[in-house]
């Protein structure tokens, strides 16, 4: 018997691995950015990834009663970067993971609500209540930014600053990966912090 020959069992179990491995990958700077389709928004619509080719896409994981989040919309900073990519042409949308009955959990006029109130100019907020799309994105924390350029390549994932804190005085001593981003895509440059660690709230998935 040759000891080398894998059984169909063993080579159906590689495959399974290699499958849920794939699955369960996170997105790779300079490649394609997942898609995703069918997703619920606050406004009515149905988001659909790819028919936002030729333009810049901005996904922020948001959980609006996250401390660290709050630091960055009350000081305006989220809403100014919104504003500057809404500028642009760059479509930003505010994804919510949060589980129903879990911390950050909204509807869509609630969403809608909130944001009038501080301010924010998202193009849109996308409910991924089941965590389908933050466990694609491999999404770990809020906030958490993804960019994606015109040709549905992934150019930048990570947190959005430097200092890791829930204290508004920081921003200003912070390199704000976010706004760096911006000004090389305007540049065409190729962004060059493309991936960063990611700080605040864990993202209240269901499991």
């Amino acid at each position: 018997m040759n000891s080398n020959r894998f059984s169909p069992l063993t080579l159906l179990s590689v495959v399974l691995a290699f499958v849920c491995t794939s699955l369960n990958a996170e997105p790779v700077v300079d490649k394609p950015a997942p898609l995703f389709s069918g997703t619920e928004s606050a406004n009515g619509s149905k988001i659909n990834l790819a028919d936002l080719r030729g333009k810049t896409v901005v996904l922020e994981w948001t959980n609006h009663e996250c401390p660290f989040v709050v630091k960055h919309y009350q000081s305006g900073n989220i809403p100014k970067l919104q504003k500057i990519a809404a500028d642009k042409g760059y479509v930003w949308l505010q994804v919510i993971s949060s589980a129903p009955g879990k911390q950050g959990h909204l509807d869509g006029p609630t969403a809608q609500k909130l944001n009038a109130e501080r301010g924010a100019t998202p193009a849109n907020t996308l409910f991924d209540h089941d965590g389908t799309i933050g466990k694609l994105y491999g999404a770990t924390n809020t906030p958490q930014l993804f960019i994606i350029d015109p040709e549905g390549i992934l150019v930048y994932k990570g947190g959005i600053d430097s200092i890791a804190s829930a204290d508004q005085a920081d921003i200003a001593k912070a390199q704000n990966y976010i706004s760096a981003a911006f000004d090389d895509l305007a540049a065409g440059r190729k962004v060059s912090q493309p991936s960063t660690k990611p700080y605040g709230c864990t993202v209240k998935y269901a499991s």
